[in-house]
Order: C-alpha cells, then sequence, then structure tokens
C-alpha cells in the first residue's frame, strides 16, 4: 500500500477548520476501530469455549487465523472515516454554533 495524499484544504472545506476536521475525523475512526474490534471479539469468542482433541485444535486455529486475517485486510479505521467525509456520509454537528452538517 502506498502513502497518498490529502487535500487539506477539501478536508477543511467542510467545517472551515482543518483542526475541527481532524478532530472529526479522529472521533469517527475510533467508533469504527471501537465496532470492528467488538465484531471480530464476537467472532472469535466462538472458539474460546471449544474442548478439542489436538487435530480439531489445529482446524480450529487455522479458522481463527482466517477471521483475523479478514479483519486485517479491511480498511483502516482512520481511511474509512476520511473517505466518509469526502463523500459527504458523515455527519456532524457543533454544539457551539449549533450548525448540523
Amino acid at each position: 500500500m502506498a502513502i497518498q495524499t490529502l487535500d487539506t484544504a477539501q478536508l477543511a472545506a467542510e467545517t472551515g477548520n482543518l483542526y475541527e476536521t481532524v478532530s472529526i475525523i479522529s472521533k469517527r475512526a475510533r467508533q469504527l476501530a471501537s465496532k470492528t474490534k467488538a465484531e471480530l471479539d464476537q467472532r472469535l469468542s466462538y472458539f474460546e469455549d471449544l474442548s478439542l482433541d489436538p487435530a480439531e485444535e489445529l482446524r480450529s486455529n487455522e479458522d481463527q487465523l482466517r477471521i483475523s486475517l479478514e479483519y486485517e485486510r479491511q480498511a483502516k479505521p482512520t481511511r474509512a472515516a476520511i473517505e466518509e467525509l469526502l463523500e459527504g456520509e458523515l455527519y456532524f454537528r457543533n454544539p457551539n454554533t449549533g450548525s448540523e452538517v
């Protein structure tokens, strides 16, 4: 994966303030990361309670690895949050001004 530069003026266009935009992206990325972690934990919790013989345990480990790799290949939370902002899919509001976007 290559490093991609972003136009900071385009990012700040929605809010008028780059710092506020970074704060919004950061909060959304934390939400996405938390949701993804909960989903992964839920899928892997199935394997915790199993008491298997050694042959079945090896198969279970392969399944756990496959699930983990599936989540690793997903877009990183920060990248997903930036894409949501640029595509206009991200809802946010400023409580100080009362404006909603």
